[in-house]
Protein backbone atom coordinates (compact mmCIF):
# COMPACT_ATOMS: atom_id res chain seq x y z
CA UNK A 1 0.00 0.00 0.00
CA UNK A 2 1.05 3.36 -0.89
CA UNK A 3 2.02 5.82 2.56
CA UNK A 4 -0.04 8.74 0.89
CA UNK A 5 -3.64 7.71 -0.22
CA UNK A 6 -4.39 10.13 -2.73
CA UNK A 7 -7.90 9.43 -3.49
CA UNK A 8 -8.57 9.66 0.24
CA UNK A 9 -7.33 12.92 0.93
CA UNK A 10 -8.60 14.49 -2.35
CA UNK A 11 -12.14 13.35 -0.92
CA UNK A 12 -11.08 14.48 2.44
CA UNK A 13 -11.16 17.93 1.20
CA UNK A 14 -15.03 17.45 0.66
CA UNK A 15 -15.32 16.55 4.38
CA UNK A 16 -14.68 13.35 6.98
CA UNK A 17 -18.01 11.71 5.50
CA UNK A 18 -16.56 11.65 2.12
CA UNK A 19 -12.83 10.64 3.24
CA UNK A 20 -14.53 7.68 5.12
CA UNK A 21 -16.31 6.85 2.04
CA UNK A 22 -12.82 7.00 0.04
CA UNK A 23 -11.72 4.97 2.67
CA UNK A 24 -13.90 2.29 3.11
CA UNK A 25 -14.54 1.76 -1.05
CA UNK A 26 -10.94 3.02 -1.77
CA UNK A 27 -10.25 0.22 -4.29
CA UNK A 28 -13.86 0.57 -6.22
CA UNK A 29 -13.12 4.27 -6.29
CA UNK A 30 -9.85 3.79 -8.23
CA UNK A 31 -11.67 1.47 -10.59
CA UNK A 32 -14.14 4.28 -11.51
CA UNK A 33 -10.98 6.79 -12.23
CA UNK A 34 -9.53 4.22 -14.66
CA UNK A 35 -12.72 3.84 -16.15
CA UNK A 36 -13.18 7.23 -16.38
CA UNK A 37 -9.58 7.97 -18.06
CA UNK A 38 -10.57 5.13 -20.81
CA UNK A 39 -13.76 6.75 -21.41
CA UNK A 40 -12.59 10.13 -21.72
CA UNK A 41 -9.22 9.32 -23.70
CA UNK A 42 -11.78 7.16 -26.03
CA UNK A 43 -14.23 10.34 -26.46
CA UNK A 44 -11.51 12.18 -27.18
CA UNK A 45 -9.72 10.02 -30.02
CA UNK A 46 -12.77 9.32 -31.43
CA UNK A 47 -13.94 13.20 -31.91
CA UNK A 48 -10.41 13.85 -33.56
CA UNK A 49 -10.27 10.88 -36.28
CA UNK A 50 -8.98 13.05 -38.77
CA UNK A 51 -7.61 11.60 -42.88
CA UNK A 52 -4.73 12.98 -41.47
CA UNK A 53 -4.06 11.56 -37.80
CA UNK A 54 -2.70 13.11 -34.85
CA UNK A 55 -0.56 12.01 -32.21
CA UNK A 56 -3.53 10.56 -30.20
CA UNK A 57 -5.14 9.24 -33.13
CA UNK A 58 -1.58 7.31 -34.59
CA UNK A 59 -1.29 5.80 -30.82
CA UNK A 60 -5.09 4.48 -30.28
CA UNK A 61 -5.21 3.29 -34.13
CA UNK A 62 -1.53 1.30 -33.52
CA UNK A 63 -2.58 0.09 -30.14
CA UNK A 64 -6.41 -1.29 -31.19
CA UNK A 65 -5.74 -2.41 -34.81
CA UNK A 66 -2.33 -4.47 -32.86
CA UNK A 67 -4.66 -6.20 -30.13
CA UNK A 68 -6.91 -6.92 -33.27
CA UNK A 69 -4.23 -8.21 -35.28
CA UNK A 70 -2.96 -10.71 -32.71
CA UNK A 71 -6.93 -12.26 -31.79
CA UNK A 72 -7.04 -12.68 -35.61
CA UNK A 73 -4.15 -14.01 -35.81
CA UNK A 74 -4.66 -16.41 -32.51
CA UNK A 75 -8.69 -17.59 -32.74
CA UNK A 76 -9.29 -16.43 -36.85
CA UNK A 77 -11.66 -14.04 -38.40
CA UNK A 78 -14.52 -15.39 -36.68
CA UNK A 79 -13.05 -13.23 -33.55
CA UNK A 80 -12.59 -9.99 -35.00
CA UNK A 81 -16.57 -9.07 -33.59
CA UNK A 82 -15.61 -9.75 -29.98
CA UNK A 83 -12.18 -7.42 -30.24
CA UNK A 84 -14.34 -4.83 -28.58
CA UNK A 85 -14.66 -6.38 -25.18
CA UNK A 86 -11.50 -8.14 -26.08
CA UNK A 87 -9.42 -5.15 -26.20
CA UNK A 88 -11.34 -3.43 -23.49
CA UNK A 89 -10.61 -6.24 -20.93
CA UNK A 90 -6.87 -5.68 -21.95
CA UNK A 91 -6.61 -2.01 -21.43
CA UNK A 92 -8.48 -2.00 -18.65
CA UNK A 93 -6.58 -4.52 -16.68
CA UNK A 94 -2.99 -3.64 -18.18
CA UNK A 95 -4.20 -0.18 -17.01
CA UNK A 96 -5.34 -0.90 -13.93
CA UNK A 97 -2.35 -2.69 -13.29
CA UNK A 98 -0.02 0.07 -14.02
CA UNK A 99 -1.95 2.41 -12.07
CA UNK A 100 0.29 1.00 -8.78
CA UNK A 101 3.34 2.43 -10.05
CA UNK A 102 2.02 6.28 -9.39
CA UNK A 103 2.59 7.09 -5.87
CA UNK A 104 -0.67 7.54 -4.04
CA UNK A 105 -2.24 5.05 -6.40
CA UNK A 106 -3.22 1.58 -6.15
CA UNK A 107 -4.13 -0.93 -9.11
CA UNK A 108 -8.13 -2.07 -8.89
CA UNK A 109 -6.41 -5.41 -9.89
CA UNK A 110 -4.95 -6.09 -6.48
CA UNK A 111 -8.21 -6.36 -4.93
CA UNK A 112 -10.48 -10.17 -5.39
CA UNK A 113 -13.48 -8.22 -5.61
CA UNK A 114 -12.32 -6.58 -8.95
CA UNK A 115 -10.64 -9.76 -10.66
CA UNK A 116 -13.27 -11.85 -9.92
CA UNK A 117 -15.86 -9.83 -11.66
CA UNK A 118 -13.42 -9.09 -14.95
CA UNK A 119 -13.13 -13.46 -14.65
CA UNK A 120 -17.13 -13.75 -13.94
CA UNK A 121 -17.71 -11.22 -17.34
CA UNK A 122 -15.45 -13.23 -19.55
CA UNK A 123 -16.74 -17.32 -18.27
CA UNK A 124 -20.28 -15.85 -18.57
CA UNK A 125 -19.84 -14.17 -21.93
CA UNK A 126 -18.08 -17.55 -22.99
CA UNK A 127 -21.13 -19.43 -22.27
CA UNK A 128 -23.51 -16.59 -24.20
CA UNK A 129 -21.04 -16.82 -27.35
CA UNK A 130 -22.05 -20.68 -26.69
CA UNK A 131 -25.35 -19.69 -27.36
CA UNK A 132 -25.41 -17.81 -30.14
CA UNK A 133 -23.10 -19.94 -32.20
CA UNK A 134 -24.54 -23.47 -31.06
CA UNK A 135 -28.04 -22.93 -29.57
CA UNK A 136 -29.41 -25.66 -27.77
CA UNK A 137 -26.43 -27.62 -29.11
CA UNK A 138 -23.84 -25.90 -26.94
CA UNK A 139 -24.91 -28.74 -24.31
CA UNK A 140 -22.84 -31.05 -26.38
CA UNK A 141 -19.19 -29.34 -25.21
CA UNK A 142 -20.68 -30.57 -21.94
CA UNK A 143 -21.27 -34.25 -22.75
CA UNK A 144 -17.60 -35.32 -23.96
CA UNK A 145 -17.96 -37.70 -27.59
CA UNK A 146 -19.31 -40.97 -25.29
CA UNK A 147 -22.71 -41.40 -25.15
CA UNK A 148 -22.39 -43.53 -21.70
CA UNK A 149 -19.55 -41.56 -20.09
CA UNK A 150 -21.58 -37.76 -20.63
CA UNK A 151 -22.93 -37.58 -16.60
CA UNK A 152 -19.49 -38.14 -15.73
CA UNK A 153 -17.80 -35.72 -18.48
CA UNK A 154 -20.43 -33.32 -17.43
CA UNK A 155 -19.89 -32.88 -14.12
CA UNK A 156 -15.95 -32.77 -14.92
CA UNK A 157 -16.38 -30.42 -17.57
CA UNK A 158 -18.58 -28.09 -15.19
CA UNK A 159 -15.91 -28.29 -13.03
CA UNK A 160 -13.23 -27.05 -15.18
CA UNK A 161 -15.57 -23.78 -15.84
CA UNK A 162 -15.80 -22.69 -12.49
CA UNK A 163 -11.52 -23.20 -12.13
CA UNK A 164 -11.66 -20.57 -14.99
CA UNK A 165 -12.83 -18.48 -12.88
CA UNK A 166 -10.38 -19.08 -9.92
CA UNK A 167 -7.80 -19.18 -12.42
CA UNK A 168 -8.60 -15.93 -14.03
CA UNK A 169 -9.22 -13.57 -10.69
CA UNK A 170 -6.73 -15.74 -7.90
CA UNK A 171 -3.91 -15.22 -10.45
CA UNK A 172 -4.03 -11.44 -11.20
CA UNK A 173 -5.33 -10.63 -7.63
CA UNK A 174 -2.57 -12.22 -6.21
CA UNK A 175 0.25 -11.05 -8.79
CA UNK A 176 -0.80 -7.55 -8.01
CA UNK A 177 -1.21 -7.74 -4.44
CA UNK A 178 2.12 -9.24 -4.01
CA UNK A 179 3.78 -6.65 -6.05
CA UNK A 180 1.90 -4.16 -3.85
CA UNK A 181 2.82 -5.39 -0.48
CA UNK A 182 6.75 -5.47 -1.69
CA UNK A 183 6.47 -2.00 -2.59
CA UNK A 184 4.66 -0.90 0.55
CA UNK A 185 7.85 -2.83 2.65
CA UNK A 186 10.33 -0.85 0.21
CA UNK A 187 8.70 2.54 0.65
CA UNK A 188 8.47 2.36 4.70
CA UNK A 189 11.90 0.36 5.18
CA UNK A 190 14.43 2.38 2.07
CA UNK A 191 12.06 5.21 0.28
CA UNK A 192 14.11 7.39 0.53
CA UNK A 193 17.10 5.86 -0.56
CA UNK A 194 14.46 4.95 -3.95
CA UNK A 195 14.99 0.85 -3.40
CA UNK A 196 11.71 0.42 -4.68
CA UNK A 197 12.67 1.42 -8.53
CA UNK A 198 14.19 -1.57 -9.54
CA UNK A 199 10.83 -3.25 -8.05
CA UNK A 200 8.58 -0.48 -9.77
CA UNK A 201 10.41 -0.63 -13.57
CA UNK A 202 9.99 -4.51 -13.21
CA UNK A 203 6.02 -4.02 -12.31
CA UNK A 204 5.45 -2.52 -15.94
CA UNK A 205 6.73 -5.83 -17.16
CA UNK A 206 4.68 -7.38 -14.80
CA UNK A 207 1.38 -5.39 -15.92
CA UNK A 208 1.68 -6.08 -18.97
CA UNK A 209 2.26 -9.68 -18.41
CA UNK A 210 -0.52 -10.20 -16.14
CA UNK A 211 -3.04 -7.99 -18.85
CA UNK A 212 -1.64 -10.25 -21.52
CA UNK A 213 -2.51 -13.37 -20.33
CA UNK A 214 -5.59 -12.32 -18.90
CA UNK A 215 -6.75 -11.28 -22.48
CA UNK A 216 -4.88 -14.13 -24.31
CA UNK A 217 -6.99 -16.75 -21.88
CA UNK A 218 -10.22 -14.72 -22.77
CA UNK A 219 -10.13 -14.72 -26.47
CA UNK A 220 -9.35 -18.67 -26.08
CA UNK A 221 -12.05 -19.08 -24.28
CA UNK A 222 -13.81 -17.54 -27.29
CA UNK A 223 -12.56 -19.28 -29.58
CA UNK A 224 -13.17 -22.91 -27.23
CA UNK A 225 -17.19 -21.66 -27.28
CA UNK A 226 -17.14 -20.73 -30.77
CA UNK A 227 -16.08 -24.43 -31.94
CA UNK A 228 -18.07 -27.25 -32.54
CA UNK A 229 -18.17 -29.90 -29.61
CA UNK A 230 -15.64 -33.21 -30.68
Amino acid sequence: MHPYPLLEKFFGLFGEGAQHFASEYNIVLHSWLLMLVLIIVGAIAGKSVRLIPGRLQNFMETVVSGIEEFMVETIGEEGRWLLPLAATIFLYVFLGNLMGLIPGLLPPTSSLNTTLSCALVVVTFTHIIGVKYHGIGYIKHFLGPVWWMSPLIFIIEIIGHLARILSLSIRLFGNMMGHEIVLGILFLLAGAFLAPLPIMAMGIFVAFVQGFVFFLLSIIYFQGAMEHAH
